[in-house]
């Protein structure tokens, strides 16, 4: 099985490797979790991005001390790390839109999300901004804000980063993320989001690119729902030069399309090598290569 360096950098969206869930894009594969590594190893694929839904939260298995060491060795028994985390939880019950009890808990809840990820080695924390999280009004910014400040002493001791992904506009994203240590706070950028959006990527980098952590892979038709890499109005390979010009090293998460025929192994592996056969166009293109 191939695994060059382009491979290496390109992971994938737990639950992309198994079944949908009760008809979801993306949701937490209970049935599948543990399977999916050795799937993983089995196709040439050596890093994840963990998925947490607010449902059944703390049963999760990366929320127990029993399932950290499970992950831990099923990580090491197939060569597959979980390097980073998509928190959809943070999305479906946002704590700068609640208040009183209920925001103390979520914030609760937020803050052993980290810790549990610094325990597993997972570095980079992916709050989503958008759909149910996204910032309304200046009361839930300076919400969220507020909520922020108590994690900054738990990042700094745990050299996590917390990323957010946003439908912001670039100079609004940008102003945003500006209010934050760049240490401890950075952008998950999604490609087939901006695309989606009709944001210039030329723009996005000017803007923001320097805080750019973590990427998510996926195309879309402008205003329209995710479809196969290739066939939206996401410019992927001018997307990662454009990553390459502000020095962005990877990884490139696939949050792709589902496959229709139910081949979600086969069509993972195919964006898979779509990606992988970019980057090495764009390394081919160095000068003195």
């Amino acid at each position: 099985m191939r695994n060059d360096a382009s491979w290496a950098e390109i992971g994938f969206m737990q639950g992309r490797l198994s079944p949908m869930i009760d008809g979801k894009i993306q949701a937490f594969p209970w049935p599948y979790w543990r399977r999916e590594f050795a799937l993983a190893t089995e196709h040439g694929f050596s890093l994840m991005e963990w998925t947490l839904d607010q449902d059944r939260l703390y049963e999760n298995p990366l929320m127990t001390v029993e399932g950290r060491r499970e992950i831990g060795q099923l990580c090491e028994k197939h060569g597959v790390k979980v390097g980073s985390l998509t928190g959809d939880c943070f999305m479906q019950a946002p704590f700068h839109k609640a208040s009183g009890l209920l925001r103390k808990q979520l914030l609760d809840d937020l803050e052993k999300v980290v810790e549990s990820c610094a325990d597993l080695g997972i570095t980079r924390i992916v709050m989503p901004l958008e759909d149910n999280g996204r910032l309304e009004n200046q009361f839930q910014e300076e919400n969220l804000m507020q909520g922020l400040s108590r994690l900054v002493g738990i990042l700094r001791d745990l050299q996590g980063n917390l990323l957010f992904e946003s439908d912001y506009a670039p100079e609004f994203l940008a102003k945003f993320i500006r209010q934050l240590d760049p240490n401890l706070f950075g952008i998950n950028y999604d490609i087939g989001n901006s695309a989606s959006r009709g944001y210039n990527v030329k723009v996005e980098m000017a803007s923001y690119g320097d805080r750019i952590r973590n990427v998510h892979v996926k195309d879309r038709k402008f205003h329209g729902a995710t479809i196969p890499l290739g066939e939206g109005n996401a410019d992927t390979p001018a997307v990662l030069q454009a990553l390459k010009g502000v020095g962005y090293p990877g990884p490139y998460i696939l949050q792709t399309a589902r496959a229709v025929d139910g081949d979600h192994v086969g069509v993972l592996c195919r964006y898979r090598d779509m990606v992988a056969g970019w980057l090495r166009d764009l390394e081919a293109d160095e000068p003195g290569t």
